[in-house]
């Protein structure tokens, strides 16, 4: 099936437009391509090809397969054939919707929807990382992420938690405890994840 792009280009699938979008130029036999492709994934999880968005979400959830991240944090495209860089915003995702299932407490389990679709459940595999000890204001909060998958190194691919999530998941915020750092947190598939400072 052919998918359309911004530029009104069609395609029978995601490799075969990377090939046509990794630029021109000389590579050892035998070696991966390595360039810099015209991809810029903007804060709001939007995909945009040489400044345009990409109109067809199947064809965003297809590069989105082929997303990679570095040892140094770089995200990449990577086919078998052919690899580029890619310029990325904040997360290259987001999570747009929260579900949660079992009772209150440790004993619920937390499960987000991204903006591909993917459902990933928040666990130990998949955790909430936000840089809680920030303080909460009018004008500021942590923003919370949720690891879809390692990376290459120490830097996962994340997807940001949109506001309307974040308010959702505060709402089930309980007290807890991280080393001797009171703090606010939820718990899913057993773990806590702290979200806030603790406020006496």
């Amino acid at each position: 099936m052919e998918t359309q792009m911004s530029d009104g280009s069609t395609t029978e699938n995601g490799a075969d437009v990377l090939s046509d979008v990794v630029a021109e130029a000389p590579t050892a036999p035998g070696r991966t391509a390595r360039r810099a492709l015209p991809f810029l994934i903007k804060r709001q999880g939007t995909w945009l090809y040489q400044g345009s968005p990409i109109k067809r979400k199947e064809m965003v959830c297809m590069f989105a397969s082929m997303l990679r991240r570095d040892k140094e944090g770089h995200f990449w495209l990577k086919t078998p054939r052919e690899e580029g860089m890619i310029q990325v915003e904040d997360a290259p995702f987001t999570a747009v919707e929260l579900n949660f299932e079992g009772s209150c407490g440790r004993h619920q389990t937390l499960s987000l929807r991204t903006n591909i679709d993917e459902i990933i459940s928040v666990n130990a595999a998949h955790p909430l990382i936000t840089q809680w000890r920030q303080m909460v204001t009018p004008d500021a909060a942590p923003v919370p992420y949720v690891q879809l998958r390692p990376g290459d190194g120490d830097f996962p691919i994340l997807a940001r938690l949109t506001r309307a999530v974040y308010f959702e998941l505060a709402a089930l915020a309980v007290p807890g405890q991280v080393g001797c750092e009171k703090c606010m947190g939820v718990w899913s598939d057993n773990c806590f994840f702290p979200l806030a400072p603790h406020l006496d």
